[in-house]
């Protein structure tokens, strides 16, 4: 049976119109050739890390057992927060420690190292391009085979977004936050239908932005053009959305911002 290719994702908020990308691949190609990289995005929002958590969260989970991850969104390059090596469900996760990893770090039996050992950089690092000269090396080089503890120590104080579940404010009262506004503009809250079965039954209200959303469709069919509804999307939380139409830019909101839901759950 063939051996498996060792397996690199890029997921940056670098775009494609730039060198950014290529340079990242050219440095993993001339370490380690047999690697298959794989695209997760590159159009993330610059400096949007809640963003870029969440739509990471949703991708790796895909990927096979030992596919090693590298995650650049990064708006403290170059300064003191660290470069960070995560070992989690199976697979290998490098980014900057500012969050962007917190669905790794929320997994059980996490492994964190901070990344320092020089040896595996690039000779001249950049103070604005470490997804080249750290991450990108540091991953092709974990391909080859070098291990993990080779990197760095164990750390046990890694950041993690407090993006997992709404906060309770009131008996009926619940202060969530938007994740992500997708590229169809729907506004995705980090509430789960699966923590709120009532709503599919109960009578309840989000306020996102100045509006108030009070109906929950099934799928895109049920609504009504220009009204704004509530509905599952494909990673079991809630979005806001209007029919054929842009939510969040119609809303006024980005990722980020504050969503509350009042229900009455024993109605």
């Amino acid at each position: 049976m063939p051996t498996q290719r060792p397996i690199i994702t890029l997921t940056t908020d670098f775009g494609l119109s730039d060198h950014y990308v290529a340079a990242m691949k050219g440095v993993i190609c001339s370490i380690c050739p047999d690697a298959a990289i794989v695209d997760l995005t590159h159009e993330l929002k610059p400096f949007e890390v809640i963003e870029a958590a969440f739509t990471f969260g949703e991708a790796w989970r895909w990927f096979p057992k030992k596919t090693i991850h590298v995650a650049v969104v990064d708006p403290g390059v170059g300064s003191a927060r660290r470069p960070i090596l995560v070992e989690a469900a199976g697979q290998y996760f490098l980014a900057p420690d500012n969050g962007i990893l917190t669905s790794a770090l929320t997994t059980e039996k996490v492994k964190t190292r901070e990344i320092t050992a020089s040896q595996y950089f690039l000779v001249d690092v950049s103070r604005t391009f470490h997804g080249r000269d750290v991450f990108a090396p540091c991953a092709a080089h974990l391909a080859t085979g070098v291990r993990p503890s080779s990197f760095g120590k164990l750390v046990i104080d890694a950041l993690r977004l407090r993006l997992d579940k709404p906060t309770q404010t009131s008996k009926r009262q619940w202060s969530g936050t938007i994740l992500k506004i997708d590229r169809f503009g729907n506004v995705i809250t980090n509430f789960r239908l699966a923590d709120f079965p009532w709503l599919a039954t109960n009578p309840f209200e989000f306020t996102v932005g100045f509006e108030k959303i009070a109906v929950l469709a099934g799928h895109y069919e049920q609504c009504a053009y220009g009204d704004f509804y509530a509905m599952t999307g494909s990673s079991g939380y809630i979005e806001i959305v209007l029919r054929e139409a842009h939510a969040g830019r119609k809303l006024g909101v980005a990722a980020g911002a504050p969503v509350d839901l009042m229900g009455w759950a024993n109605a």
